[in-house]
């Protein structure tokens, strides 16, 4: 493994707001094969070897109340797999990952969306999932609709099934980003949308950093890593290599193999 840049200790203080300590996701590789019609008949157990790897491996830092941290790597080095976990929708199995304060998870946009349910609907569920009262949704609800754009306004009350995946990506990123949580996970949402969606949400996102959240973005886009974040951290294959800030990790990112 490659030296760490600038390496931190994985010490963490009572004041982190993220602390991931020697963190391990394994994941399942199937290699077993479909059964006979004899087999199913029988129930007999399918006893092919199962084959596994380390999605994410020994992987330890930590961050601070206000920081904002970019995430690079190649596509399967583990990054979506990594805000996961710091989200809650994985859980580790090696090592820990501690989080203080809730999370605003801009990761798979719709993911918590009910295709059945209004535009409307969604929006109140999804909002008091993550805490807010009945009087706060109401509150908020105008700006939510106004950040999202006529064309959701129009279709609040039909099934959100029935939106374009860019009315979907619009209400998503309008809701989470309004709610209060201190911690913001990104994955490269922000590449989403037309011209004008993407420069909303830049303004959005420059607002969140300036009332002090803590940022932590996976992106391949150099421009928004170097834009909105001062550190960054390099994963490779599953395992936290580089650890520094922003353009010296990007300049290793970038280094011939």
């Amino acid at each position: 493994m490659a030296p760490l840049a600038n390496q931190t200790s994985t010490t963490t203080s009572t004041r982190d707001v993220i602390a991931v300590d020697g963190l391990g996701i394994e994941f399942f590789r199937s290699r077993r094969r479909k059964l006979s019609l004899r087999e199913m008949v029988l129930r007999r157990e399918n006893t092919a070897p199962k084959e596994t790897f380390w999605a994410l491996k020994d992987v330890s830092f930590s961050v601070g109340p206000g920081e904002a941290v970019g995430l690079v790597g190649s596509n399967g080095g583990g990054k979506s797999t990594l805000l996961k976990t710091i989200a809650g929708v994985l859980l580790p199995d090696e090592g820990s990952v501690r989080v203080n304060g809730g999370v605003a998870p801009l990761i798979e946009l719709t993911g918590g969306f009910l295709g059945e349910l209004s535009a409307r609907e969604n929006v109140m569920l999804t909002a008091g999932l993550h805490g807010l009262s009945k009087q706060e949704i109401a509150e908020r609800f105008d700006e939510i609709v106004e950040f999202a754009g006529p064309q959701v306004r129009a279709g609040l009350d039909m099934p959100f099934r029935h939106f374009s995946s860019g009315m979907q990506v619009r209400l998503g990123f309008a809701l989470i980003t309004t709610l209060d949580e201190p911690i913001v996970l990104v994955d490269e949402v922000l590449a989403v949308g037309d011209k004008d969606f993407r420069e909303k949400c830049y303004g959005r996102m420059e607002d969140l950093l300036s009332e002090g959240r803590t940022l932590f973005l996976v992106s391949h886009s150099e421009p928004d890593l170097r834009r909105f974040c001062t550190r960054g951290l390099f994963l490779k294959s599953g395992r936290l290599v580089a650890d520094g800030p922003m353009d010296d990790i990007l300049e290793q990112y970038n280094a011939p193999a």
